[in-house]
């Protein structure tokens, strides 16, 4: 029986507990740092999710047999490297590999090298060069922080003054950091996701799904990291996902092979069906949030064994529920912007509720500690049930100053 630990602590280390937990291989999971959430499921452990010299140490000395890495920041930090020199099994990508997400940069020079079919592109590290060719370029354009920015470092402009706004945050006050900016031309149609287990050249597809990026109802408000997500997705069809499988995902995973950055663990694509083609958006080097946490629900094989087969070069074996999955973010209002923390949640302790952003309060009650809160998970044999089940859930949970979207999905049945 095996101990695995994983690494972060937000819904979507939530769901790979959940799924850990199923597993009759498993015998005990630690988490670092966790949530109040996977404390039901596993040991939460007094360590930050970057700090690797810990998190190498904890493996070591309680004989850990997997880790696996959620954050993004934590595989940047090289997390897999140092657990891989000390003998440990760990399911990520290196530091190297994990530039095709750190990298905005890399990542479109990587496309661009191979024919990986994406938006066109320039980038900058001088404020006036930037909105000198942004004042000529078509608008809307898109402006990315050539770096890790949270999930926030994305401007899609829609005029020249949100262009501006967006270059002097990124390139004068160094708002994500000093650094470089990637413009891109602006591409229409739907987004979705499409995460792939990756050991070197081979590459093994998880469903997909689409997350919902505005803030509120009918796509309305900020962007935000995501308010919803469902699982599977009507709008792809065969042909489409043959494309995305065959003319971007494994040519993508065979281009970092051949430039010396072999890529192992979840490789998730951002892509988009636009008019002339799916193109990619952007590269994640890990498994999304919160996407994980409607396709992991329909994983019906063991993923302890997928893990392992990925870390060791192996085939794995993955099979599928047919039902559809919808999850509806509870966020506290405010986000993305400012809010408070610290408001009593009562009724979310269930299986199919992930934690994202909770904690216990000195009298042992759940309180909202984040901007994305809870995620409530729920199946139907049609989007339209799966949608009213995730909304009756979510009506079961009380709290004061939480928020959500009613339409996760709606797009996709409401014709």
């Amino acid at each position: 029986m095996a101990k695995v630990l994983v690494v972060g602590g937000g819904g979507r280390e939530h769901a790979i507990v959940h799924a850990l937990s199923k597993s009759k291989k498993v015998e005990k999971i630690f988490a670092a740092p966790g949530n109040a959430g996977i404390a039901n499921l596993a040991e939460c452990l007094n360590i930050k999710d970057t700090e690797v010299e810990k998190i190498v140490s904890f493996a070591k000395d309680n004989a850990i047999d997997l880790v696996v890495v959620g954050p993004e920041a934590s595989l940047a930090l090289g997390i897999i490297d140092a657990l891989r020199n000390a003998g440990i099994k760990a399911f990520g990508p290196t530091k190297a590999a994990a530039q095709i997400e750190a990298s905005k940069n890399f990542a479109k020079d990587l496309m661009f090298k191979y024919n990986i079919p994406t938006a066109r592109y320039e980038v900058f590290t001088d404020y006036k060069e930037a909105i000198d060719y942004v004042k000529v370029s078509p608008i809307p354009t898109v402006i990315k922080y050539d770096g890790l920015a949270a999930g926030k470092g994305v401007v899609v402009a829609m005029t020249l003054e949100e262009a501006d706004n967006a270059l002097k945050d990124m390139l004068l006050d160094d708002k994500f950091g000093h650094g470089k900016v990637v413009i891109e031309e602006y591409l229409e149609g739907p987004e979705f996701s499409f995460m792939c287990f990756v050991n070197g050249e081979n590459v093994y597809p998880l469903e997909m799904a689409q997350d919902h990026k505005r803030a509120y109802d009918n796509d309305l408000g900020p962007n935000t990291g995501g308010m919803g997500a469902y699982s599977p997705l009507p709008f792809i069809t065969q042909e489409d996902y043959e494309y995305a499988l065959n003319e971007i995902m494994i040519p993508t995973a065979k281009a970092m092979v051949h430039d010396g950055y072999p890529f192992t663990g979840v490789l998730y694509g951002g892509l988009m069906k636009t008019k002339r083609g799916i193109k990619v958006i952007e590269f994640n080097a890990r498994f999304g949030d919160p996407e994980t946490e409607v396709v992991l629900p329909r994983l019906t094989s063991d993923i302890y064994d997928a893990f392992v087969a990925i870390c060791d070069g192996k085939t794995p074996t993955l099979t599928w529920d047919d039902n559809y999955t919808i999850g509806i973010v509870l966020a506290s209002k405010g986000y993305p912007g400012d809010y408070k923390k610290g408001y009593v949640i009562e009724g979310a302790d269930k299986e199919n509720i992930y934690h994202m952003g909770t904690k216990r309060n000195e009298n042992g009650e759940l309180v909202t500690n984040g901007g994305r809160v809870l995620f409530a998970v729920a199946s139907g044999k049609t989007l339209e049930e799966a949608n009213k089940k995730a909304n009756e859930l979510v009506d079961t949970i009380k709290c004061e100053n939480l928020f959500h979207r009613t339409d996760i999905g709606a797009k996709a049945y409401r014709k």
